[in-house]
Order: C-alpha cells, then sequence, then structure tokens
C-alpha cells in the first residue's frame, strides 16, 4: 500500500507514523522546520501508548512521488479549494482521498439517496471549487478522535485518543475502506468502518459547533465556558439546534447533549482549534463547524436562531480579523 500524506502536521504525522510502521510505503509532504527535522530524523511520535520513531521519506515534492493508492489530508479544510498543485500529482486511477477533516465535508450529500443526493454544499465547497479538486467519488469520510500537537520540528506529542473513524460517502462496503482500516490497526490504531459514517460527522460536529465559535469570541476554555452557567446553557442550546439539523437532513445520531457536556468539560483548560488559530493569526475554519449547518437549517427550514446569531458575529470577527492582516 502506497499512502502520500499532504498536509503531514500533527495528525497527518502521527498518522503516516502509524502506517509506516505497519509497513506501507508512507510519503509525508510539508514543508520549512518541521520538513527538515523529519527528513533528518523521521518522525518522532511521544505517546502515553509508548515513544517511537518512523524515518518516513519527506518531501514538499509531490511529483516526485507519483500516483498512490491513498492520499490522506492533513489540511485544514478551508485549505482544500487551493490544494490541487499538491494533491493531482499523487493521483492515479483508482487513488482514495481519505479526508481528516472537522465538521460538514464537501462531498456530503454524495451518493445519498433522498431530496438531496449529490446536491452540493455551498458553504464549504463554493462554486464547486473543492470539488474540481477532490473529486466527491474519489472521497473516504475520516473522523478522529485522537489529540495531537507538534511539540516542536519532527516531533508529535500525542495526548489521548487513537480512533480515527471511516466511511463510504454513499454507505457501502468497500475494499479501499476495508485495506486502509487493516493497514491503520497493524500501525496500532483504531479504524472502525462505520456504515454511515455521517452519524460520526454529526456527534463530533456537536462539540465544535459550539465550543470553537464561542471560544474564539469569549477567549475562554472549553472548561470555563461549561462552568459559567450563561454559556452553557447556549451551547446547549446550540447542541440541540445542530441535533434538529442532523434529523432535517435524514441522520440521527445517538449521543445526549448532557453527556456531550460532561465530556467536554472534563477535557478542563483547553483553548479550542479556533481559539488558537485566532490568536496566531491563522484563519478560522468555521466554514464546515458552523456555516455549513446554518446553510442546511435553511435548505430544510429548520428554525436554528442560536446557530444563525453566532455564526453572524463570528463571520464579522473572521472578516475584521482578515482587514486587520
Amino acid at each position: 500500500m502506497k499512502v502520500a500524506v499532504v498536509g503531514a502536521g500533527a495528525i497527518g504525522a502521527y498518522v503516516g507514523a502509524a502506517l509506516h510502521r505497519a509497513g506501507a510505503d508512507v510519503h509525508l509532504i510539508a514543508r520549512g522546520p518541521h520538513l527538515a527535522a523529519m527528513k533528518q530524523d523521521g518522525v518522532q511520535v511521544l505517546s502515553p501508548r509508548g515513544d517511537f520513531t518512523a524515518r518516513v521519506h519527506a518531501t514538499d515534492d509531490p511529483a516526485s512521488i507519483g500516483p498512490v493508492d491513498y492520499v490522506f489530508l492533513g489540511l485544514k479544510a478551508n485549505s482544500y479549494a487551493a490544494c490541487g498543485p499538491l494533491v493531482h500529482p499523487l493521483l492515479g486511477e483508482k487513488t482514495a482521498i481519505v479526508a481528516a477533516q472537522n465538521g460538514i465535508p464537501w462531498w456530503y450529500f454524495h451518493g445519498l439517496e433522498g431530496p438531496y443526493k449529490d446536491r452540493r454544499v455551498e458553504s464549504v465547497d463554493p462554486d464547486g471549487a473543492v470539488s474540481a479538486v477532490l473529486p466527491p467519488e474519489r472521497a473516504v469520510g475520516c473522523v478522529v478522535y485522537a489529540a495531537t500537537q507538534l511539540k516542536g520540528p519532527g516531533v508529535v506529542q500525542h495526548m489521548e485518543g487513537t480512533r480515527f473513524s471511516i466511511g463510504e460517502p454513499d454507505t457501502t462496503d468497500s475494499t479501499r475502506c476495508a485495506d486502509f482500516s487493516e493497514a491503520m490497526r497493524a500501525g496500532g490504531l483504531k479504524c472502525p468502518v462505520e456504515a454511515d459514517i455521517r452519524n460520526d460527522i454529526w456527534i463530533k460536529l456537536l462539540g465544535n459547533i459550539a465550543f470553537n465559535p464561542l471560544s474564539a469570541l469569549s477567549r475562554a476554555t472549553m472548561a470555563q465556558i461549561c462552568r459559567h452557567q450563561d454559556t452553557r446553557a447556549l451551547v446547549g442550546t446550540m447542541m440541540r439546534e445542530t441535533l434538529a439539523v442532523a434529523e432535517a437532513v435524514g441522520c440521527r445520531p445517538d449521543i445526549s447533549v448532557e453527556k456531550r457536556l460532561a465530556g467536554a468539560e472534563r477535557v478542563g483548560e483547553h483553548k479550542t482549534s479556533t481559539l488558537q488559530d485566532l490568536e496566531s493569526g491563522k484563519p478560522m475554519e468555521l466554514d464546515v463547524l458552523l456555516a455549513a449547518v446554518v446553510e442546511l437549517a435553511a435548505l430544510t427550514g429548520t428554525p436554528v436562531p442560536k446557530l444563525c446569531a453566532i455564526h453572524a458575529v463570528t463571520d464579522l470577527l473572521a472578516q475584521t480579523v482578515r482587514s486587520a492582516a
């Protein structure tokens, strides 16, 4: 199995190192000091499950790799439309794209039976710009439940979680999912093939859609948001509105709002990725987390007043940050 990791940051390098350990032919695509460190010393993984080093091929030139069986996308979703030069040299006739993204993916309605079959979600695929680069028929859904960070160039700190749920957008069983799952498990990761990966998408989104934008607006950690009576109530309302949208598009994830809140509070004084992006001057990944759900709510006639209000304010925040930059 030949795998290229496009965007070999904390999650991408972690997955690449695990697949390499399983015997896959892995190629990491990165840049800057991180790339230089991986070229010289490989990927160093620090984990409560045991430290290890994977001497994986790393490059900034995907053309030098050629077509692969799988492209694992470790990029933020707001980079997808521009990633063509990195991805296209890697695509063969049957190359699958495993997109490890948060939120609503560009392929969400691809192959999904019902009134919205193959409909484009404009918030995450404006004018089909992402689909033109990443054809939906190549997509394999992936929901990440692992927490990692770059401790330094070439050094991945794994904190918790090893689950990467995958599944076909059309909900069928496939050899490409089964083979990828087997390789991931051989590398020490959990990789269940889900009958409908959209359930996992909504379950994870339930937390992201509330805590990520609220943390950017308040500069508060997840625990602080949970401990504040009014913001905790707001999170609960946003979660319930999100579940209503999920049901309106035919998905009924089995998750309790109170359990989701309790789990988030246990995470502690953690800054969400959106708050970290805001503080570091990077674009906030809110289109797939919030704007897309507001769009689906409008599509289905589902009232989501709190989501609409938070979306309006965070959209203005993103505009003012871009203007200032």
